[in-house]
This record gives structure tokens, sequence and C-alpha cells, in this order.
């Protein structure tokens, strides 16, 4: 089962827990990783266990490689996107368990003052196929106090529907281009445009809608359909960046904000910050939070009735009417918010561990609370670089 975590900064809870896999900026360093996340929602709802390990590699003096994987167990309940029946405000739930794989792969080859990388992914659950790649290139000039980064990335997802024979396709495209700019020995700044396309399946083959549907005259009963989402999808980011080193107080400001809109109608704000403070030469604390606010789709109801959409069976239709009850297109709110304790216990070794919160909540005034979750993430790694 593809499994679409709540909302935040970056979309991901998840991913952000496999950040440490993602490009950087910073010379690299053979290495290996290992990093464990532990992300339980309270009430019985939805837990994830992930590992997941990287490897890094010099291959000659200008050459690098990285290759990393992942391994998912998840488990729980979540909404079905039927409203809660009369006389509560529990929504329905259903329960799902499915495991995931997932690697990747990154050739980066430096070129003067140019740096190259082409990458690789695939990601399988039991009805959810995905294979990605990436081309992302950094330039330095004006004595590298300037970096431009451009980038073009691509997925082709392969997804198995139960009312349906053959696999269905989604096919997402990303472009980002932007700069990060140092201002003093103390202070870099970054700007980045992103754009992308989803095109295909993009609906959630398990998330339902509700209808009181009339089957003989005078007589109606509260009928389930699939949703039924547009088969289209274009986002625009943009993203702005200020690391901040403080140099008396022995500690570093990160500082981002990120604009978000697509054409399901959803606008979204992020900010978020993280302060790293040095405690002694080997410690360093990382408190951190992020506030994250989304409108609701276009096509988001909590309930059809008095809607004058007549919903239908079958598999979705690319002309409408489009409609979903899924809580994680709705208006909404998130927080995170915790520490990270990072040990450098020698040049080779690094330990880390962290412990966060997530709160999520609705802001219709329509959505009873009961659909959106609260959640605790436990974080543990280690680093052994060469």
């Amino acid at each position: 089962m593809k499994l679409l975590l709540p909302s935040t900064s970056s979309a991901l809870i998840l991913s952000a827990s496999l950040a440490w896999l993602g490009p950087r900026v910073a010379l690299a360093e053979n290495s290996v990783r290992y990093k464990y996340q532990d992300y339980q929602e309270m009430g019985g709802r939805i837990g994830v266990k992930v590992q997941g390990a990287a490897i890094e590699q010099d291959m000659g003096t200008a050459t690098h490689l990285k290759v990393s994987g992942a391994m998912d167990a998840i488990v729980g309940a979540t909404p079905t996107g039927q409203p809660a029946p009369a006389g509560t405000d529990q929504v329905p739930l259903s329960i799902l368990h499915d495991r995931r794989k997932a690697w990747d792969a990154t050739l980066s080859r430096q070129f003067a003052s140019l740096n190259v990388a082409i990458g690789a992914a695939n990601s399988r659950e039991s009805d959810y196929v995905s294979t990605g790649w990436s081309l992302n290139t950094l330039l330095d000039f004006n004595q590298k106090n300037t970096t431009l980064l451009t980038g073009l990335a691509g997925s082709d997802d392969d997804i198995r529907v139960f009312y349906q024979a053959a696999r269905a396709k989604k096919r997402v495209h990303d472009l980002i281009a932007g700069v990060t700019q140092l201002l003093d020995p103390q202070t870099a700044v970054t700007v980045n445009f992103t754009w992308g396309r989803q095109r295909g399946y993009l609906a959630d083959p398990y998330k339902l809608v509700q209808k009181d549907t009339e089957i003989i005259p005078g007589v109606s009963l509260p009928l389930t359909f699939a949703e039924n989402r547009p088969g289209e999808r274009d986002k625009w980011i943009v993203f702005a960046g200020l690391n901040q080193n403080f140099p008396e107080a022995k500690g570093t400001l990160d500082l981002s904000y990120r604009f978000y809109h697509d054409t399901y109608e959803t606008t979204a704000h992020t900010l978020d910050f993280a302060w790293f403070q040095n405690l002694g030469e080997h410690l360093i604390l990382r408190p951190g939070g992020r506030f994250y606010q989304q409108g609701a789709a276009g096509f988001y109801h909590y309930r059809l009735e008095g809607t004058g959409i007549t919903p239908a069976y079958g598999p979705p239709r690319p002309n409408g009417p489009f409609y979903s009850s899924d809580y994680r297109l709705s208006a909404m709110q998130t927080f995170t918010y915790g520490l990270k304790l990072v040990w450098n216990v020698s040049e080779a070794w690094q330990f880390d561990a962290a412990f966060e919160r997530y709160d999520m909540r609705g802001t219709d005034r329509v959505t009873p609370q009961s659909a959106y979750c609260r959640a605790n993430i436990i974080t543990a790694g280690g680093r052994f670089s060469w």
C-alpha cells in the first residue's frame, strides 16, 4: 500500500528521516551510515518503523559514489474518508499493514567548478512500484561564494488498483533551479524555485466518499464510492533559507520558508527553524520546530450531501466531477518540534538521537478532529568515516 503520511514542510515525515541520504553541497567523505526511526501515531493509528543505511566512497580524486537503502514496516489504522456516524465525531478507520523496500544510488563527478550528479532509485510495496531518476548540477563561481543549482528528476510508478486488472500508471517530473550566496564568513542565503508535474492515476484507491443514494423511490442508503481526483497536477514551490553562524554563542541558526501552490487549488506555507548549539568539543544540541499550514483542495468535501455531486462506481473519470474526503486534502495546520543530540566521538565516529512531537489540526471547522493525528517520532543513527 502506498502510504502518504500527513503533509509537513517537506510533505513526508519519513522522507525527512532519511534526509541525510540526499545530495549535499558540502564536500563528500567516505562513510557508512545507519539510521533508525520509529513513527507512532496516538490512538492506535499508523505506526512506521524505518531502517536505513548508506555508504559513500570516493572513486578517484573527482568521482564519488553514494548508495543507500531503506526498509519500512507499516501497520495501524487510518481514516477511510467516510464521515463520522450520527451521534459521534469519530471518523471510521480501516486497518492496514505493508512493507516497503527502497534503494537509491548517486554518482557525482567534479569538473573544475562544476559538479554533476546522476541518480537512480526504486521503491517497492505490495501494490506500488516506483522507479526514479535524477540529474543535478552545482556550479561554483565568484571565488566559490556563489553556487548555482539546477536539477531534473522523474519517476514512473505502477499502482495495483483492486477494481481493475491492469496496473495503473503515474508519471512525475520535477525541475529545480536555485542559488546559494555566501554574504560573509558567517552568513549564507539560499533561494530555490521548483516546478513539478504529475500525470496518470493520482487517486488513493483505499479512500472512500459516502453519500445518501436513493435505491428505490423514497428509500435512500448511505453508499460508499471510490474518490475521483484529477489525473493531472502541477505544483510550484518557492524556498528561501538563511544559515547564520554566531561564534560568540557557539551556535548556528538555520531558518527557512517554503511557499507551495498547485492546480488542486492547494496553497501551503512552511516555516522551519533549527538551532545548532555546540556543547563543548564533541556534543551538538539541536532544538527545532516546523509550522505548516495548507488550504483545502478545491474538490475536498467532508460530506457530499448538499454538494450536487453524484459519485459513480468504477475507475477514475478524467472529465470529472472530482471529489475526495481524504483528510490530507483538507485545510489544516501541523506543528513539529523536538530535540536532537549529536555526539562526535572522534573524527571517524558520530552518533545522533532525536525525539520529535508531531501535531495535526484541522482548520475548516467541518472535518472532525478525530480525522487528524498526533505522533511521537524517535530517531537514532550512527556514522563511521574514513
